[in-house]
């Protein structure tokens, strides 16, 4: 029962984890590399980043919906038929936009870019996520607990493949 509940929140949430990783994985596009307000959150947070991490999340949760259709609603922690694929954009915008707020105080805060600044870059998506997400379906609680648990422990080894891979220049 508790593993079901983990694998259905972290489906449910797909659109966000994919939305957070676009930016990285597609950093070798050119368009749109333009930071959204350096002053604010630093030069390494771009509308492209934005963008293909919004439209990554709308696609993803696109693909949940068409999975769900063809007979794999046990995966499910929400009936997709009953959603518009406006709750996966949101989902993935709110992500990133949960990263701009912590990038905004780890500038504050004087932390050097690509720097670790452990929880919040383990949390920040996760939080941005489940609040813009929230304007369509709010999960029951126990979902965001597990997301708030489970997100930062599977962000670390993420990351830490990113490193080994060299995606990443830092480990955590």
């Amino acid at each position: 029962m508790a593993l079901e509940l983990i694998l259905k929140s972290l489906y449910f949430f797909l659109p966000a984890y994919v939305a957070n990783m676009a930016p990285i994985l597609l950093r070798w596009i050119p368009f749109a590399n333009r930071p959204v307000s350096k002053r604010l959150f630093g030069e390494n947070k771009t509308w492209r980043g934005l963008l293909a991490g919004t439209l990554a999340g709308g696609l993803i949760f696109a693909l949940q919906k068409i999975i769900h259709n063809s007979g794999w609603q046990k995966l499910a922690l929400i009936d997709y038929n009953d959603f518009s694929f406006l709750l996966g954009f949101l989902l993935g915008l709110g992500a990133l936009l949960g990263d701009l707020v912590k990038s905004y105080y780890k500038r504050k805060a004087e932390i050097a870019p690509g720097r670790p600044w452990i929880p919040f870059d383990q949390i920040d998506f996760v939080i941005g996520g489940l609040a813009l997400g929230f304007f369509i379906y709010v999960p029951p609680v126990e979902v965001a607990v597990v997301l708030l648990v489970i997100s930062p422990l599977l962000h670390l080894l993420v990351n830490y493949i990113g490193y080994l891979l060299k995606i990443n220049k830092c480990k955590i």
